[in-house]
């Protein structure tokens, strides 16, 4: 009798220490509850992250919007009439200083459409709040209207040079309901991105009851570390990666009149974006693995030469073109990530027990 109650005793402390056994019924219950919570908390980002689409595209359109400026910009030498002149930044203007002012995009004043690449004279002066501005210094006819002299004219004395690229640097859209289905999928990818954290905590209390009691303590530094990796994977690629991605793609373009579809580009650096962010995952998972003992640091040299082939296809699947440069530029931090990985498992391996004797 003693010798059964032992044995109940025991099988009952192992189940606790592997979190308890679940039946496949269960299981399939337990996954579709974090299902539903995580669509639900995704559709609560989507709908919050709608009202700001807009300027996250913005944010998202400056790497292409500059690109695309600088591939039809015409490189002229700027040669001064005695070597002296020189090209100042529009905030050396000071009051009183008159030039003429060109419009680098259609402007609407009032019920009055001025054409981009339109021209006037203007005077910087001081308004009645004694704020310095540009103002038209003669009448300016556009169409039926006249604007008259000492209208205020949108200029951004603090604005950055860069800030007005080009006037013809602006994406296009090809149908009546392209812009609110762009805006529609900017603001799902947008709420997935805000969502990580809380998609990670629910992919790990998933598989949490297969562990032991002390590797359940892993979640919070795996979803800090994962988390801050997307962010940093993300930002690498919008950054780092893909402005001269898009630069050597324009710039092959030279000769064409260059129009470029929102939706397509979207999905392009999208697709850059997220593949990077999961890419940057790696040694947050070598991490958790390491520490559980599930991946060691011998077993990750080993297979160095699989994963060289598998970090290729990788790049060659984010790369917006096959080229070997864009490919390497893509390839080479996978490899650094994929070195530090074997660090962290060296750093951090532990062989898996049911009981952690270390505390």
């Amino acid at each position: 009798m003693s010798t059964i109650l032992r044995a109940l005793t025991a099988g009952k402390g192992k189940e606790e220490d592997l979190g308890g056994q679940m039946s496949f019924l269960e299981h399939l219950d337990e996954l579709r509850s974090r299902l539903i919570r995580s669509l639900l908390f995704v559709f609560l980002a989507a709908t919050f992250c709608w009202f700001v689409s807009g300027r996250i595209y913005a944010f998202l359109a400056v790497p292409v919007e500059h690109a695309l400026a600088e591939a039809q910009r015409r490189e002229v030498p700027f040669k001064g009439l005695t070597g002296n002149e020189q090209i100042l930044p529009l905030g050396s203007i000071r009051e009183n200083d008159t030039g003429r002012y060109i419009f680098p995009e259609e402007t609407k004043f009032g019920t009055s459409l001025i054409p981009v690449g339109s021209s006037v004279m203007a005077r910087a002066a001081k308004d009645v709040n004694g704020q310095l501005g540009l103002f038209t210094d003669e009448p300016l006819y556009a169409g039926n209207t006249v604007i008259p002299k000492g209208v205020r004219l949108p200029i951004d004395f603090a604005a950055l040079p860069e800030a007005y690229s080009g006037i013809n640097d602006k994406l296009i859209v090809t149908s009546a309901t392209e812009p609110f289905s762009l805006y529609v999928k900017v603001s799902l990818y947008a709420a997935l991105c805000l969502s990580v954290p809380f998609l990670l905590w629910q992919i790990w209390a998933f598989v949490s009851p297969g562990l032991y009691p002390h590797e359940r303590g892993y979640v919070t530094p795996f979803i800090a570390l994962s988390s801050i990796s997307f962010v940093l994977g993300a930002m690498f690629a919008y950054k780092i990666i893909f402005p001269p991605a898009a630069k050597y793609l324009l710039g092959l373009g030279q000769d064409f009149r260059l129009l470029l579809k929102a939706n397509d580009y979207f999905d392009l650096i999208i697709v850059v974006m997220l593949g990077m962010g999961i890419v940057f995952q790696m040694p947050a998972i070598t991490y958790v693995l390491a520490r559980i003992g599930l991946v060691t640091a011998r077993f990750l040299i080993k297979i160095w030469k699989t994963a060289l082939i598998v970090i290729l296809i990788s790049a060659a699947v984010l790369s917006p073109t096959n080229d070997i440069p864009n490919m390497v530029l893509f390839a080479t931090p996978m490899i650094v990530l994929y070195m530090l990985s074997i660090l962290v498992a060296w750093i951090f391996n532990r062989p898996r027990r049911a009981v952690d004797q270390n505390g």
